[in-house]
């Protein structure tokens, strides 16, 4: 499995950017996806996950009501759409495969990262 992320940019604050990340593979829409984020200095952090069937999603606190995360299996991708946007959300971030269902919110939990998106948000 290839992950591909792309969408990261600069922004201000209160404004809005969305993540895609393309993957390889036939068995996509068998995977829970994730997004994480990393700041250099700190340990990744998860920020959502959705589960294979799109039923299912959930959040970190810090992001709760301001990111979602669809996906689209026919066009094996899934987004991470970040409205609201504030500096603390400065970070690289990284999508994940989990192609072992184990719906959990560490990242050893995910077999498969794709190379990272940096995302600034500006005050």
């Amino acid at each position: 499995v290839q992950l591909q992320a792309s969408g990261g940019g600069l922004v201000q604050a209160g404004g809005s950017l969305r993540l895609s990340c393309a993957a390889s593979g036939r068995s996509f829409s068998s995977y829970t996806m994730g997004w994480f984020r990393q700041v250099p200095g700190k340990e990744r952090e998860f920020v959502a996950r959705i589960t294979w069937t799109g039923s299912s999603t959930y959040y970190a606190d810090s992001v709760k009501g301001r990111f979602t995360i669809p996906r689209d299996n026919a066009k094996n991708t899934v987004y991470l759409q970040m409205n609201s946007l504030k500096p603390e959300d400065t970070a690289v971030y990284y999508c994940a495969a989990d192609t072992r269902r184990n719906n959990r919110d560490y990242g050893a939990a995910y077999d498969y990262w794709g190379q990272g998106t940096q995302v600034t948000v500006s005050s």
